[in-house]
C-alpha cells in the first residue's frame, strides 16, 4: 500500500498536472480569502471556503480522472491486479495519494486564519472547524470520483462523469424545491427514474420482457401512490435527494456550528464508495 501511495503521489508532481491543480485551488482560495475576509471583514474563513466550493466541481474530477482509468487504458492494471497486494490495499494506496494531493493546498490555506489573527482578529475555532469539514467534504467527493474512474478507461469520460455527478449533487437543494405534492415535474421525474430502472433491469438480464415488466409494475404502483399518497411519496423522494446532496452538510459549519453528523455523513460516503471501488476491481480481477 505504501509503495502504491508513493508511486501515485510522486506521479502527480513529476508532471505539470499536480502543480497546476494545486496552483489553481490556491489561486481561487487566495482570491476569495482576500474578498471575503481581508476586504469583507468576515472573521470566519469558512465563509471564503464556501464561496469557492464550486471550484471543487472541476478540481476533484480532474484530480481523480487518471487514478484507475489510466491504468486500464495502458493495461498496467493487469499487473496491479495480479500482484500480491490485496484489493483493499490497492484502493487505500490510491485514495490516500489523492487525499494527500488535496491536503497540500488545504494545508496551505490553513495558514490564512493565522494571517487574519495577525492582522487584527479571527474566529480561529470556527475557521479551523470549517477547514476540517472542507477537507472531509473534499475527501468524500474524491471517493465518488475515484469510483467513477474505475468504471472507464477514458480519462475524459471519467472527468466529465465526475463533474456531472458533483454538479447534480451541488444543485440538488435547488432541484428539491421543484418537487411538491401533485407536481407534474415530480411525476415526470419519477417516470424517468422508473424508465431508467426498467432499462437497466432489461440490459442486465438481457431480457427486454423483464424490463417491460418492471416498467409496467412500477407504473401501476407509481400511479396508485401518486394519486393517493403523493405527499408521502414526495417527502420520501426529497429525503433521498437530501442524502445525495454532498455539499449541503458543509453549510452548518458556514453558519458557525460544529456538526458531528456532517462529519459522520462524509465518512459514510467515503466508506461506501471505497467499498464500491474495491468491488469493481474485484470483479475485474476475476474477469
Amino acid at each position: 500500500m505504501i509503495a502504491i501511495f508513493k508511486r501515485e503521489f510522486k506521479s502527480y508532481y513529476s508532471g505539470m498536472m499536480g502543480w497546476l491543480l494545486t496552483g489553481v485551488l490556491l489561486l481561487f482560495g487566495g482570491l476569495y480569502f482576500t474578498a471575503a475576509n481581508l476586504q469583507g471583514g468576515y472573521t470566519n474563513f469558512t465563509i471564503a471556503l464556501y464561496s469557492f466550493v464550486i471550484v471543487l466541481l472541476i478540481f476533484i474530477p480532474l484530480l481523480c480522472m487518471r487514478s484507475f482509468s489510466e491504468e486500464k487504458r495502458s493495461k498496467t492494471d493487469q499487473l496491479l491486479l495480479t500482484s500480491p497486494v490485496s484489493i483493499p490495499r490497492i484502493v487505500a494506496g490510491k485514495y490516500l495519494a489523492l487525499l494527500a494531493m488535496f491536503a497540500v493546498p488545504v494545508g496551505i490555506m490553513a495558514l490564512y486564519p493565522l494571517i487574519m489573527q495577525f492582522l487584527g482578529g479571527a474566529d480561529l475555532v470556527a475557521s479551523y472547524a470549517g477547514i476540517l469539514a472542507y477537507f472531509f467534504m473534499g475527501a468524500a467527493c474524491i471517493a465518488v470520483c475515484m469510483y467513477l474512474s474505475v468504471l472507464t478507461e477514458n480519462q475524459i469520460i471519467a472527468a466529465l462523469s465526475g463533474f456531472g455527478v458533483l454538479l447534480v449533487s451541488y444543485l440538488l437543494p435547488s432541484i428539491q424545491t421543484l418537487f411538491t405534492a401533485g407536481s407534474g415535474i415530480a411525476l415526470g421525474a419519477f417516470v424517468v427514474i422508473l424508465l431508467a430502472a426498467a432499462l437497466v433491469a432489461g440490459l442486465r438480464s438481457r431480457s427486454m420482457v423483464l424490463g417491460a415488466g418492471v416498467f409496467f409494475v412500477g407504473a401501476v404502483l407509481l400511479t396508485v401512490l401518486f394519486s393517493t399518497r403523493s405527499a408521502v411519496l414526495i417527502d420520501a423522494f426529497n429525503a433521498v435527494l437530501s442524502g445525495l446532496a454532498l455539499f449541503e452538510p458543509f453549510l452548518e459549519f458556514v453558519n458557525g456550528l460544529f456538526s458531528v453528523n456532517a462529519l459522520v455523513y462524509y465518512l459514510s460516503v467515503i466508506g461506501l464508495f471505497l467499498f464500491l471501488t474495491g468491488q469493481a476491481l474485484e470483479k475485474r480481477r476475476w474477469n
